[in-house]
């Protein structure tokens, strides 16, 4: 603590991000990161691009990515929003939207940059219990808010939620923003994005993408929301009164291009799809308990082993997991989908440790 600190800093308790190691033998399976790069149409955008024109700003509306994105979804470019990563997307949706007289409701178990960025902006919050198969119960949220959130599919349990099921969310949420968080929708789960096509458009509901999973581009940040052109409207004001130029020059082509290749984005997600299988298949056979996943991810636990000394027995042996410390889920080890090479090493290990 300094004393030249504001309160507001004092209070806080920042995101922890997922662990960066540099060892030099390593099966990283900690971030939820694509195990196969990005688009090579991607890779070569970018290539083109690395010239004398880097000497200038990058366009501040990003109105070629955002005209790119509205023709794959089949909406107006007035629809889209663009930051750097998911996180400043959605750190603009509670600055600019979830603000409000009443308290934002979220999952009590979900991504943990929710309650930080409350703090941040002094948003009242309420965390609602998950379900005793740690599944997200919309009935719990019809209570009058300021707001929900929540990821479809939830992190870190990679359980889901059908899309039927949203429309009633929004149905009883009409005061209140709905945003649901589609950062790993692509392996296996309904987006929302088809209920903000054509003229009957939800004014309530955001939809919030990123590059940095299924399309393999963490180290570009890139990431997007989808809604109604108010909504969007109101996001750009708080945007534009924070950083103009929040894409350079080559995240925007970059981004153009892995938007557009959605050959290799079914090629890939196909592939861990079907390696999370044969994963989940693996470790039922040692005697691991598995949440349903429609993730890059599976969230698993042992009822003979703590999942501490898991997590530290692989870390010791070179695979890097992610565990939570939190109460509930302090069991639990959140997996990454690798390659089926890293997988086999994984399942190599733990049955090495559990012997």
């Amino acid at each position: 603590m300094n004393r030249f600190w504001s309160p507001v800093v004092q209070t806080l308790t920042p995101y922890i991000p997922g662990e960066q190691p540099q060892m030099q033998r390593l099966v990283k399976l900690n971030t939820n990161e694509s195990p196969y790069g990005p688009s090579p149409k991607a890779l070569l955008a970018i290539n083109s691009q690395t010239n004398d024109d880097l000497r200038l700003y990058p366009d501040p509306e990003g109105a070629a990515l955002k005209q790119a994105i509205a023709k794959l979804h089949g909406l107006n470019p007035n629809q889209v929003f663009l930051g750097n990563g998911s996180d400043e997307v959605l750190a603009h949706i509670f600055a600019g939207l979830l603000k409000q007289s009443k308290p934002v409701y979220f999952p009590d178990i979900t991504y943990s940059f929710y309650p930080v960025y409350c703090k941040l902006f002094g948003i009242d919050y309420k965390t609602v219990p998950l379900g005793s198969e740690f599944e997200i119960n919309l009935g719990d949220y019809s209570a009058p808010n300021g707001g929900v959130i929540f990821p479809n599919p939830n992190a870190p349990t990679g359980r889901s939620i059908a899309r039927s099921e949203i429309e009633k969310l929004l149905a009883k949420n009409k005061d209140s923003v709905v945003v649901i968080d589609e950062a790993y929708v692509d392996y296996g789960t309904e987006s929302c994005i088809p209920l903000l096509c054509g003229g009957s458009c939800p004014e309530n509901l955001l939809v919030v993408h990123t590059l940095s999973k299924s399309r393999a581009l963490a180290g570009l940040r890139v990431g997007f929301a989808i809604g109604h052109p108010a909504l969007i409207e109101g996001l750009e004001r708080v945007k534009n009164s924070f950083n103009s130029y929040p894409l350079g020059r080559l995240a925007q082509v970059g981004a153009i291009a892995a938007i557009e290749d959605q050959a290799h984005l079914e090629a890939t997600s196909a592939k861990v799809i079907q390696t999370r299988t044969k994963l989940v298949e693996q470790l039922n056979a040692l005697g691991f308990d598995t949440l349903p996943s429609t993730a890059n991810f599976i969230f698993t636990r042992h009822p003979k082993h703590s999942g501490a000394k898991l997590y530290q027995a692989l870390r010791d042996r070179g695979i890097i997991v992610r565990h939570f410390k939190s109460a509930r889920i302090e069991q639990f080890l959140r997996i990454t989908i690798g390659t089926d090479e890293q997988s086999g090493e994984l399942v190599a290990a733990l049955k090495e440790i559990l012997a």
